[in-house]
């Protein structure tokens, strides 16, 4: 298969193995990829799986048409990768290898040797010319082994990203990529999240047209759709809307309580509604669907006086993956002392920002009249946020919604006739109660500014404590005149005809400009409340939060200059001049401090 002009495709699928790294089921197969850069100098990146060394040596004759390789790139040690550079050296004793120190310890280990007259030892930033491709070398440590490095090719824009970006699922699966791509990625990649935001930001600043992973397909088409699901997988957020219901039943009356809830969530308008059933589906299926949707649900029994084995073994796969960032309830069932419940809580004592819902539901033995309601009290506090986004179910008039104003900070959405748009401020203020009137002030400069004067009507989002930085840079570094703000969300409506945000706030309120004040450089408007809807009880994100929590730190490390303190930009330089605006939160010099 050609990528480009270049490199050639020499790798193999197996369609006979059952279990990946002897657990993940995989009825597709797999691919192991291997490929050729023919240049000046030829290079091999990665070998393939040892039952496959023959198949594998024939397509590398092939395409080489017997030429021999000078290089062998050896970018991850697991053995579906390397199991056969002693066959390739065999068969091209000439060849050098390249890889990372740590990786030819691993190679002692593997195979006795480290192939000392034979090492090209690279590490980050590294180089090695072909002729006209010039490859660099970014170490991957953790993603997800120690040795890792994934390689760039400036001539053909090409990113040969180790098991970064793989599936599960030979190349001749007809498939969705993002399914088993998701299962693949939280199964093996999973627990680091944090070293794959690592290599995120060192490919953000590359120019790539094509991904080259070890498993599943060459990506050639629609990049950041892929590098935005990686980027929201190692973040921890969750993909979709959803809630997840996995369970275990003995007797089959923690099922019964199940599937009733089950049913109160559709009625009251959740999205999607996952129910799995802990002792006979797919254990990594199950895993999968706890990290793709926002909230989950466990109903056990308690078994031992602990809990039963199968959600023991669900609890550990999600904490040992850094499970984090969901909502998470529980179902107890016990005929004379139940602690399941307790338990459960207990295995997510290290997780990360994991919002318990106030009402847990205990079943003793089989449902009762108390537990049934306890099962409705947990659907309406699940479905809260849902119930209040639908038009038909949702509480207009729910003026709690002005106890979120504080020194928070707020999207401001409003729409100039053609696209709907929004900006970050953090001037809103309550100003009156009788009648209840509301002040934001925006800055003259904002497109918002133009467009409220002009419409007399906004909605103010009270952005949440789970909002991510991401929310910042849409609505707060770029401006509305020239982007669609919204080009990659699905947004919600209110009964004034503007959007308000479908995630990552506690409440939105709808408000009619009854008067403006002018305040020189910026315009306060001030407005009564038409509409007001709360979604949730998360804590509004105050400035402060935001600082100390989101705002990523800067990287001011062996730099002199100026940072700003609104978003971490750097300008170097020994003097920051007075007319300076920051090229992405757009707040001027007053806004930067001296780097210390």
């Amino acid at each position: 298969m050609k990528i480009t002009s270049d490199i050639r495709y020499v790798g193999v699928n197996d369609r006979k193995i059952d279990l990946f790294e002897g657990q993940y089921v995989v009825p597709e197969g797999i691919a192991y990829n291997s490929y050729v850069i023919l240049d000046e100098k030829i290079a091999v990146m990665d070998t393939v799986d040892a039952a496959f060394t023959h198949e594998w040596l024939d397509n590398l004759d092939g395409v080489l048409a017997g030429k021999a390789p000078d290089y062998l790139i050896i970018q991850h040690m697991e053995p579906d990768h390397s199991a056969n550079i002693v066959s390739f050296i065999k068969r091209y004793p000439e060849a050098k290898i390249v890889s990372s120190a740590k990786a030819f310890v691993m190679m002692k280990n593997f195979f006795g040797t480290d192939f000392a007259e034979k090492q090209v030892v690279v590490g980050e930033g590294d180089t090695l010319s072909l002729g006209k491709h010039t490859l660099t070398f970014v170490t991957a440590p953790m993603v997800h082994w120690p040795e890792v490095i994934v390689t760039y090719d400036s001539y053909d824009k090409v990113l040969f990203s180790a098991d970064g970006f793989g599936k599960f699922g030979a190349l001749d699966a007809d498939e969705d990529w993002a399914c088993e791509a998701r299962r693949y990625y939280i199964g093996i990649v999973g627990k680091y999240g944090a070293q794959v935001q690592a290599l995120l930001k060192k490919a953000a600043g590359l120019e790539i047209e094509k991904i080259c992973p070890l498993h599943g397909p060459v990506l050639t088409e629609n990049l950041g759709y892929y590098l935005g699901l990686y980027n929201t997988w190692s973040s921890y957020e969750p993909e979709e809307d959803g809630i997840v219901i996995a369970y275990t039943s003995v007797y089959g009356n923690t099922k019964r309580a199940v599937m009733q809830l089950a049913e109160a969530l559709r009625a009251k308008g959740c999205p999607k509604v996952v129910v799995n059933d802990l002792a006979r589906c797919d254990m990594a299926e199950a895993v999968e669907d706890a990290f793709r949707y926002s909230k989950l649900v466990l109903a056990t029994t308690t078994y031992n006086a602990d809990i039963f084995p199968f959600m023991k073994e669900f609890i550990h796969h999600l904490t040992e993956r850094n499970f984090q960032k969901r909502t998470v309830a529980f179902i107890e069932n016990g005929s004379w002392a139940p602690l399941a419940a307790k338990v459960m809580k207990g295995m997510f004592e290290g997780a990360k920002n994991i919002t318990y819902t106030d009402t847990t539901v205990k079943i003793l033995s089989a449902l009762s009249d108390e537990s049934r309601a306890q099962l409705d009290a947990l659907a309406d506090e699940l479905c809260r946020d849902y119930l209040a986004k639908q038009d038909a179910t949702a509480n207009k008039n729910d003026l709690t919604a002005l106890f979120n104003i504080g020194y928070g900070l707020y999207v401001v959405t409003s729409n100039d006739g053609k696209k709907d748009n929004g900006l970050i401020v953090n001037t809103v203020t309550q100003v009156t109660n009788t009648p209840n009137r509301i002040a934001v002030t925006i800055n003259k400069d904002n497109y918002s500014h133009h467009v409220i004067k002009q419409t007399g009507k906004m909605n103010v989002n009270c952005l949440s404590v789970d909002a991510p930085f991401s929310v910042f840079e849409t609505f707060g570094f770029q401006s509305g005149r020239n982007v669609d703000k919204f080009a990659d969300c699905t947004p919600l409506y209110s009964d004034n005809g503007l959007v308000f945000l479908p995630r990552y706030i506690n409440s939105f309120l709808s408000l009619k400009v009854e008067d403006y004040v002018d305040l020189d450089t910026h315009g306060m408007f001030i407005c009564t409340v038409t509409e007001a809807r709360v979604l949730s009880d998360r804590e509004t994100m105050t400035y402060t939060y935001y600082q100390e929590n989101v705002k990523p730190k800067p990287a001011t490390e062996g730099k002199n200059g100026y940072v700003c303190k609104i978003c971490g930009y750097v300008y170097e330089g020994e003097e920051l001049p007075e007319d300076f605006i920051c090229p992405l939160c757009k707040h001027g010099a007053a806004d930067f401090e001296p780097i210390k």
